[in-house]
This record gives structure tokens, C-alpha cells and sequence, in this order.
């Protein structure tokens, strides 16, 4: 008996694609600034100072009134002293006098005796006090400087996340074909039709 149906499936077809995921950073832009601070040599200073202080020597020659004051109450003071040595001296000769011995000639003798120990004073007797301030030098150098300010934005990171694509390129299909002959009815009109011998 041969075939009367011819039966062809058509498979699915498919097509895949497939984005992956991706990390992407965008660079930042950055700016500089230069700034510089100018130095310099900067010098100081401070000679040495001499202090001379004369009024010491000054009141040896020409005092002033004060020391004038105080000057003569000393010489009167020594007067005092020099005159009371002198009583007591003539004091002690007279305890010592002998009968027949003249004592005022030696008195007057005494008394005549002139103190010819005098000067004009014309330098000072005592020199000027003299100090002095050391001197000071002070030198700063100060190099340039350059101040670098960078200013850096951050970049941006973007990620794109992996897809997965399915297209249908073609649809499955089944194909029935009928590749028999045409079917008579009733059998006899078939051109070709001989009957069935039933008592064979």
C-alpha cells in the first residue's frame, strides 16, 4: 500500500543576542592655579651705642651746688677736727710745761705755721663713666614660593547592565501533504477500476 500522506515539520529558529554589561567612567576636568608669594632679603641693624656719663668728672672741676653744699660741710667737718687735734695738743703741752719754760712763743710758733698746699684745679679728678650697648645684625631671606592649587572634579562611573536578546526568525510549522491519488466514489468510476473477484 503506498503513501498517501507526506508530513514535514519546520523546526523553530532562534537568535540569540547577547549585550554584556559595561563599566564606563567619564574622565573629570581639572584646573591649576599658580599663585606666588614673593620674598626678599630684609636687614636690620642696630649700631653700637656708647654711653659716656660725665657728671662725675664735671663735678670734680665745677660741682654743682648741691655737691658745693656737701663738699663744704665736709672741709667744715675736717676744720672741726683738725681744731680740736690742735686744743688738745696745746693742752698736752701745757700739762707737760716745766716751771721757767715760755710756752706761748711756742704757741705763736705753731700758730704761724701757714699751709702754703694749694692748687687751681683745672682737670677732673675722676674720669666719666663709660658703658656701651653691643650692636645687633639681623639679615632674613625669604626664597619665592609658588603655591599650586589644583582643583579636580570627580568623574562619573555609569554601568549599563548585560541583556540577553531572543528573536524568533522563523515560527515552527507542520506540513501535511496528501501525495496519494484521487479516491473515487463509489470505486467503479474509477477509469481503471476492475473488480474484485470475490469467489477467488
Amino acid at each position: 500500500m503506498e503513501r498517501l500522506i507526506e508530513i514535514k515539520t519546520v523546526p523553530i529558529e532562534l537568535e540569540m543576542k547577547v549585550n554584556h554589561a559595561r563599566l564606563e567612567y567619564k574622565r573629570s576636568t581639572v584646573d591649576l592655579e599658580i599663585s606666588r608669594d614673593t620674598g626678599g632679603l630684609k636687614i636690620k641693624s642696630k649700631p653700637i651705642k656708647l654711653n659716656i656719663d660725665t657728671f662725675e668728672a664735671r663735678n670734680s672741676v665745677t660741682p654743682t651746688a648741691m655737691r658745693s653744699i656737701e663738699q663744704a660741710a665736709q672741709r667744715g667737718q675736717q676744720k672741726v677736727y683738725e681744731t680740736t687735734a690742735t686744743y688738745a695738743r696745746r693742752g698736752d703741752l701745757l700739762l707737760e710745761a716745766k716751771i721757767g719754760e715760755e710756752m706761748i712763743s711756742r704757741f705763736a710758733m705753731e700758730s704761724q705755721q701757714v699751709n702754703t698746699d694749694f692748687a687751681m684745679q683745672w682737670l677732673p679728678s675722676t674720669g666719666p663713666d663709660i658703658t656701651w650697648d653691643a650692636g645687633e645684625l639681623n639679615i632674613r631671606y625669604e626664597m619665592d614660593k609658588l603655591n599650586f592649587d589644583w582643583r579636580m572634579n570627580s568623574g562619573n562611573v555609569e554601568f549599563t547592565p548585560g541583556n540577553i536578546e531572543f528573536t524568533v526568525t522563523q515560527q515552527p510549522d507542520v506540513i501535511i501533504k496528501y501525495i496519494g491519488g484521487p479516491v473515487y466514489v463509489p470505486p467503479s468510476a474509477e477509469p481503471g477500476y476492475e473488480p474484485v473477484d470475490t469467489k477467488a
